[in-house]
């Protein structure tokens, strides 16, 4: 049996984004069983998709509420999350269900690659978040986290509260329960359109700090835990 047709896949779209709508075609490469759920802040009626296992559902903005709604609205056993700016490489699918088949109780996620939308030195940022993810145990969401629904239910779900990084925090909490992140060895893709708009030092200076004030005490909590 194919792994994949047993997967939800959810994808939080913030106000006015239409990026999802590039993602449509990467996601026809899932096996007809499997779940899409859009989750907007807003009514969509004219849906760009015929697959009757597809569907937009509306919930209050902020990336952890919806997320935590279309995974609530979804029937499968396992829960990929992916951002609504992520493509496909091509091996990401076969990369998916191959460690959904050999390792079904862990939390995984993928390389990240930026598309040509960005200036050239995120690949200094690419480079820097397989360190983060590799050695460092912290991918962050828009490296595809995937999961059994009932690991994401015992988690409790992402952190509605939050004031940003509710991936992150989720990764933490997870690891503290014994469910280490593990990379299926396929790659996604993502823009790098904040770079070019907001600057690439500005981006990477801010993300830098932010990810260091919120790992510091998970990683406290995790020595206390361990």
């Amino acid at each position: 049996m194919d792994p994949l047709a047993d997967l939800a896949v959810v994808v939080p779209v913030g106000p006015g984004d239409a990026a999802w709508r590039s993602l449509v075609p990467d996601l026809e490469a899932l096996p007809p069983d499997a779940e899409v759920v859009f989750v907007g802040t807003e009514p969509l009626t004219a849906l760009p998709w015929t697959r009757p296992t597809w569907r937009w559902i509306q919930a209050s903005p902020g990336r952890a509420r919806q997320m935590n709604a279309g995974a609530r609205s979804s029937t499968k056993s396992f829960l990929w999350f992916l951002h609504a700016d992520s493509r496909f490489a091509p091996d990401t699918v076969a990369a998916l269900a191959r460690s959904i088949r050999e390792h079904p109780d862990a939390i995984f996620y993928f390389d990240l690659a930026f598309l040509s939308d960005g200036p050239r030195l995120v690949k200094l940022n690419q480079l820097g978040t397989w360190v983060r993810s590799r050695w460092g145990g912290m991918p962050f969401g828009d490296q595809g986290f995937c999961l059994r629904r009932e690991t994401w239910e015992r988690l409790g779900g992402f952190d509605t509260h939050a004031p940003y990084g509710e991936d992150h925090l989720f990764v933490w909490k997870a690891r503290r329960a014994g469910v280490p992140p593990r990379p299926t060895g396929g790659t996604l893709r993502t823009s790098a359109r904040k770079y070019h708009e907001q600057g690439w030092l500005a981006t990477t200076t801010r993300h830098l700090r932010l990810t260091a004030a919120q790992a510091f005490p998970e990683w406290i909590k995790l020595l206390r835990a361990t």
